[in-house]
């Protein structure tokens, strides 16, 4: 049996861990600089206040209902996140942690007499050492598991926030019930050629009569769906991930800009927060893409997504290499565009390899000397704080993400603890 741990309103729910004042009332969690809503509570949403929400548009409903809005705090939930992990690992060893506030617990092999008491005491004990509200759903398959924890979130009142998918019953029941859309695995473009096919639940997908064209239409993916929604496990079964194909570092920029050296400044620390996320899963890369994004309304050019690519001779996790090689694309596209205002650039890599299986190029390899200098970035980073040694290209910020309504960083950071008076 597979479980999947789910933390309710995530963002939101971190902001209430040291802030109970919230507990009950409205909390709205907003994106990179202030833009759009990205995370709310159960009471913001009865409110009608809707995901993506850009925050200028409500801002006078926000204030009207007490609504709490906060900045996104990166590093707050980061660290409640591994918290929230390192919970898990108590009950089997198998956690594969899938996003910032999912994992799904392989208890195969695991003794357990009952699941949904399992379930109760994984929930009550998150709540109780993290203040952290979870549900938890479990099914023979990782799919199902989604589909459980759907149910066990959906009428928490009636589940007590966990659902136990173990017979052939509850099975076909949640299949009629959940729609097509919500499978997990099933992209909005197949939604639609599925729907025109009046394929309009899970349990339309599992019908025997539509395998050859699940076959022909979504290929192998499509066949491990339709397995896992029939109770097989067909999606991976190790408890550590697969690693990424490509990595990728976006951000909107507070003000749209022309200025090389300020867009510079931004690519360069894209591009080394890159190469940090590669040598974290011990990988390397061959491809370097930057991109850059206009504001579609207001240019006159219908063209507003510019993007270069180079593939370098040697794999690399380098953040020098890596950098050096994004500005020279940055260079190569702002001199063709010189009059174009970006609201956003990225820096994504692909074409990765595993380090210890790199191919080594006879007349093109990188300095050795990288390496070592890598090693020794990461280790004072990881003790001193976040990118204490940067690269020459970013040795000025030229500016801070624009976060007016942040919390402070409880966990992370010295000065933000709480200080509590005894009296």
């Amino acid at each position: 049996m597979y479980a999947l741990i789910d933390c309710n309103n995530f963002y939101a729910s971190c902001e209430r861990v040291f802030q109970p004042k919230w507990q009950g009332k409205p909390v709205v969690v907003l994106s990179n600089n202030d833009g759009c809503i990205i995370s709310r509570s159960e009471e913001a949403k009865a409110l009608g206040i809707g995901m993506a929400e850009p925050e200028f548009k409500i801002r006078e409903m926000l204030k009207e209902h007490g609504v709490g809005v906060f900045s996104s705090n990166y590093s707050l939930y980061g660290d409640l996140s591994e918290r929230v992990m390192g919970i898990m690992e108590l009950y089997t060893p198998n956690v594969e942690v899938y996003s910032i506030d999912e994992a799904f617990l392989d208890f195969n092999g695991v003794a357990v007499p009952d699941f949904h008491a399992k379930g109760l005491e994984i929930r009550n004990r998150v709540l109780k050492w993290l203040s952290l509200p979870v549900c938890v759903g479990v099914a023979p398959t990782k799919t199902l598991s989604k589909a459980a924890n759907r149910i066990a979130k959906k009428y928490q009142e009636r589940t007590g926030g966990v659902y136990v998918m173990d017979t052939e019953e509850k099975r076909i029941k949640a299949l009629k019930w959940l729609k097509i859309e919500d499978v997990w695995g099933i992209g909005y473009r197949t939604v639609r050629k599925l729907k025109a096919k009046n394929i309009l639940t899970a349990y339309d997908f599992t019908l025997p009569h539509l395998e050859p064209w699940i076959k022909s239409e979504m290929g192998v993916v499509g066949m491990r769906i339709k397995m896992e929604l029939e109770g097989t496990p067909a999606i991976g079964d190790g408890a550590v991930p697969e690693k990424k194909k490509s990595i990728a570092t976006t951000r909107s920029f507070p003000k749209q800009l022309t200025n090389y050296d300020l867009i510079r400044e931004r690519v360069s620390t894209f591009a080394t927060v890159t190469a940090e996320k590669l040598r974290k899963q011990n990988s390397m890369c061959h491809t370097v893409i930057v991109m850059l994004v206009a504001d579609k309304h207001k240019i006159e050019n219908t063209k507003y997504h510019y993007s270069r690519a180079v593939t370098l001779p040697f794999a690399t996790n380098s953040a020098l290499t890596i950098s050096g090689a994004a500005v020279q694309l940055l260079k190569d596209m702002l001199a063709s565009t010189d009059t174009v205002k970006f609201k956003k650039a990225g820096v994504i890599v692909s074409e990765l390899v595993p380090d210890n299986t790199k191919q080594f190029n006879m007349f093109t390899e990188e300095d050795p000397r990288h390496l070592a200098l890598m090693q020794a970035m990461d280790k004072v980073n990881a003790k001193m704080g976040s990118r204490v040694i940067r690269l020459g290209a970013q040795a000025e910020k030229t500016w801070d993400m624009k976060q007016e309504m942040r919390s402070p960083r409880y966990t992370t950071n010295i000065n933000d603890i709480l200080i509590v008076q005894c009296r």
